[in-house]
């Protein structure tokens, strides 16, 4: 019987259609076609709406006379303005708020995430209570509480609330200082950032000395002790010199020999109790300040032995985290690192003989002369948007920091950190790489959740561009498409830094 051979026949070959290569390009084709088609169809439709009008495009408006009042601006302002200076005017306000509103919320929002996870039951309480409060109620009702509410309940100017510094507080904002530097103030700026640069550069080396060695440099050590005094020196001269204006009848030579004598301690085992001291009087000093401004009808007494109360907490803290802190060899050198940030722009200031003078607020008959005058409209922004931000941002970290194995927090204790060590060297580091990705997230919705001070009245990108030069203009094409790039272009950027951060902090597989 023949048996016929099949093996040399073909197999049939297989329809276009069912090829996924095939199939996945004519997809792609349709999908980009379609929507090709609907941009086309929207820019042909806009145009000849355009047409029927009897409007046209074009940017030109940019440079004809605004004619209207921006109430907050960052430069010189005034009604023969351009439309393109009110644009820039929207966009700086906009990134003040921005800038300040991420810095705040990123102290705060790590405060409370490592606060919600602490050992002790009323901070731990009090963070999950402020957490679970702030984020479920609405952003654009809390700004109106904090406008409407607090801000606009101020007393009026005349009864203006007096903070220390020479900064006051009332209905119509916050009035503060104006700093006056002269021109040789500028190569103070230039020590500033180079005195910046340093400082990183010094911490680098000393961390990358000590992974290696297993100890810091010994001159960094040394300079660290010295720098050690030195800031202790200055710090505790401020403190008991805000308890010597309290106080009438303390001299300058006692206010300068208790601050020598802080300075000689820090360096002895006796520095836990003279960093408690110094804490008692900046809490007793800023407190009894704070009081006395905002309660001027309570008794004095009252006040003074509250703010003691405040300053014998404040002074307990300090003591317990100095008492806690390793030998110096082994602390991380922040005193020469503050002694360097701060040293090398004070050397240049007095070398240079440079100037910077403040402009104080005066009290005239109907509002403040002088100084600076920062709206209520922007206090509320700012501050109603830190508030919101950071009860977010405290739960990201309180994230980051649960998905570090518990392992690592026994092995640190095994070496005999402490807690705040246990933080700083090995929980942090490793949770950022957790943290870090949301934390974009809330940087870029601070940004643009900025455009709600429209309702508030604050002088933001979308109030001033897109309310008042779109509705006198009527160019709306050309407005919402610059705002519209405007914040694209900062969640890019925003984002591009993050990602780049996240790189330097994400742990490399081996």
């Amino acid at each position: 019987m023949a048996v016929q051979d099949n093996m040399g026949a073909r197999a049939p070959r297989a329809s276009l259609l069912n090829d996924p290569v095939i199939r996945g390009i004519v997809y792609q084709v349709l999908v980009a076609g379609a929507v090709v088609a609907f941009i086309s169809w929207i820019v042909l439709n806009t145009a000849q709406n355009l047409a029927a009008q009897n409007k046209t495009t074009g940017f030109d408006f940019l440079f004809r006379t605004a004619g209207f009042d921006i109430s907050f601006t960052l430069f010189p302002w005034s009604r023969t303005s351009l439309y393109w200076e009110a644009f820039l005017a929207g966009l700086l306000n906009t990134l003040l708020v921005a800038a300040i509103g991420i810095f705040f919320a990123t102290l705060l929002g790590f405060t409370l995430g490592i606060a919600r996870l602490s050992s002790n039951w009323l901070i731990a309480r009090v963070a999950t209570v402020y957490i679970e409060t702030i984020r479920n109620l609405p952003l654009l009702l809390q700004l109106f509480f904090w406008y409407f509410a607090v801000l606009k309940a101020m007393p009026a100017v005349r009864q203006s609330f007096e903070l220390p510094l020479d900064i006051f507080i009332n209905q119509r904002g916050l009035m503060v200082p104006r700093p006056m530097p002269d021109h040789e103030f500028t190569w103070v700026l230039v020590a500033i950032g180079f005195s910046v640069i340093a400082t990183i550069a010094v911490g680098i080396w000393a961390t990358r000395v000590r992974t290696a060695t297993g100890r810091y440099p010994s001159a960094v050590v040394l300079a660290s002790k010295v720098a050690d005094a030195i800031v202790s020196f200055l710090v505790a001269l401020l403190a008991f010199t805000l308890l010597g204006n309290m106080i009438s009848g303390v001299s300058g030579a006692v206010i300068f020999g208790a601050a020598i004598l802080v300075a000689i301690l820090s360096v002895t085992r006796l520095a836990p109790f003279s960093r408690a001291a110094v804490a008692f009087v900046f809490g007793l000093t800023i407190l009894y300040a704070l009081l006395t401004a905002m309660f001027p009808d309570v008794p004095p007494l009252l006040v003074a032995a509250g703010s003691a109360l405040a300053g014998l907490a404040m002074a307990w803290i300090s003591f317990e985290r100095t008492a806690e802190r390793p030998p110096s060899e082994g602390r991380f050198p922040l005193p020469l690192l503050v002694l360097i940030a701060v040293g090398i722009p004070a050397f240049v200031y007095w070398a240079t003989g440079a100037q910077l003078a403040f402009e104080v607020p005066v009290l005239e008959r109907f509002n403040f002369r002088g100084g600076v005058q920062l709206p209520p409209e922007l206090v509320a922004l700012v501050f109603g948007l830190t508030v919101y931000t950071a009860a977010f941002i405290g739960e990201n970290v309180r994230g980051g920091i649960r998905a570090v194995s518990h392992g690592q927090t026994e092995a640190a204790q095994s070496l005999g950190l402490k807690e705040g060590d246990r933080l700083r060297l090995v929980i942090i580091p490793q949770a950022m790489r957790v943290i870090v990705p949301p934390l974009t997230s809330q940087y870029l919705n601070l940004t643009k959740n900025s455009s709600l001070g429209a309702a508030i009245g604050y002088p933001e990108l979308v109030n001033v561009f897109t309310g008042t030069t779109l509705n006198q203009t009527g160019k709306a094409i050309e407005v919402i498409a610059l705002t519209m790039a405007v914040y694209l272009t900062f969640s890019l950027l925003t984002s591009a830094f993050m990602n780049w951060y996240n790189g330097r902090v994400a742990l490399v597989e081996r």
